[in-house]
């Protein structure tokens, strides 16, 4: 969601294939080649993945073979994008979200362009409306996650709210990802700012801080060996109940299981909640700026997003898309999550973060 590695590793936890398109799809120049090249490239961080009959849908209707070059995380992939923004990887860029994109912006990572059915994106998540840098992709949310089974074996009622994770009864229980390194843990870090504003969020953490919060680099180490209510937490033995994760983790945890169990054994802190968006981008100086025109007009098609939700695990931004039963049954988007203003992390990202290292690393 930017929402860094969500399915592809999920998949991975499970002893699964990743449904991931990744890789290249084609032959032909990798975005690198002149203005006529046939190959259009996507630079993306590793939750990417598409079904292949879409993939073969774009390439057809576009005349373009698609390449997907993944690189990280999204802290990562958006960091190196702009340090090669000057001869690029490829023509766009996914998965630069909200916690992020003034970042991106105001390195000059992106040219404009106004993608083919912009205006069937719902109003909450168009930004940059006068300059058209960046085109919404997907939606998701940054929550607290727990272990159904831990909670029910120890006599103790799972935390719906950020103020509930700081009593005695949860100590110990969570972990999170590193702020400076993670996209949830960033996200994680601004829903507390945004619930407890400027003044507060500081005296929030030292407050989690003294009740146990563990924090470990990125998502995959905290959902799939810290997390008890993981499939690959469950392997490695896992001994944290809490995790911050997506409000889609538990339809995930459904729909890759083997046989698929009638509920999910996860859960959702709702009061926890911090709403991603995530975008994509036509690279400033693409080799390929037709190819990459297309491509951006093709992730906003009916085809791809109702395609989206089952393999990236997001939810979709154009009005009308469709959204999977197992996602509404087990992974429904918050009610009221806490958002804020790009402009304000903008503001405050780096000074927040610098002070929550100070406060919680050391």
């Amino acid at each position: 969601m930017g929402i860094t590695k969500k399915v592809t590793v999920l998949a991975v936890g499970l002893g699964l294939v990743t449904l991931s398109a990744c890789g290249s799809s084609g032959d032909g120049d990798a975005g690198g080649g002149d203005g006529g090249s046939r190959t259009v490239t996507l630079v993306s961080h590793n939750s990417w993945a598409v079904s292949k009959d879409v993939v073969a849908a774009f390439e057809k209707q576009s005349g373009y073979k698609l390449k997907v070059l993944e690189d990280g995380d999204a802290g990562q992939a958006v960091n190196k994008a702009i340090l090669t923004k000057d001869n690029p990887q490829g023509d766009v860029f996914f998965g630069v979200d909200n916690t992020l994109l003034s970042r991106a912006l105001d390195n000059g990572l992106f040219q404009p362009y106004e993608a083919k059915g912009s205006d069937r994106i719902l109003d909450e998540y168009r930004v940059d409306q006068d300059k058209h840098r960046v085109t919404p992709v997907d939606s998701g949310d940054v929550c607290v996650n727990y272990d159904k089974a831990w909670f029910d074996e120890h006599g103790l009622t799972p935390p719906k709210s950020l103020d509930d994770l700081v009593e005695p009864e949860y100590k110990d229980l969570l972990v999170t990802e590193n702020a400076s390194t993670s996209s949830p843990g960033l996200g994680f870090l601004l829903g507390t700012a945004a619930k407890y504003g400027d003044e507060g969020w500081q005296d929030y953490w030292k407050k989690l801080k003294a009740n146990g919060v563990k924090v470990v680099d990125g998502w995959e180490q905290a959902y799939n060996e810290e997390f008890s209510g993981s499939a690959g937490g469950k392997k490695a033995k896992a001994d944290r109940p809490l995790v911050v994760s997506y409000a889609s983790s538990p339809p995930a945890e459904v729909i890759y299981a083997d046989p698929k169990p009638a509920t999910a054994p996860t859960g959702v802190a709702e009061g926890t909640c911090f709403r991603q968006v995530e975008y994509a981008g036509l690279l400033s100086n693409a080799a390929n700026p037709e190819g990459g025109k297309a491509l951006l007009d093709f992730l906003l098609t009916e085809r791809f997003q109702d395609d989206m939700p089952l393999n990236m695990f997001v939810y979709p931004v154009r009005e009308g898309a469709q959204v999977p039963e197992e996602f509404a049954k087990f992974g429904p988007q918050a009610k009221n999550p806490q958002t804020m203003d790009p402009a304000r992390i903008a503001d405050n990202r780096d000074q927040w973060v610098k002070a929550w290292t100070s406060l919680v690393l050391k």
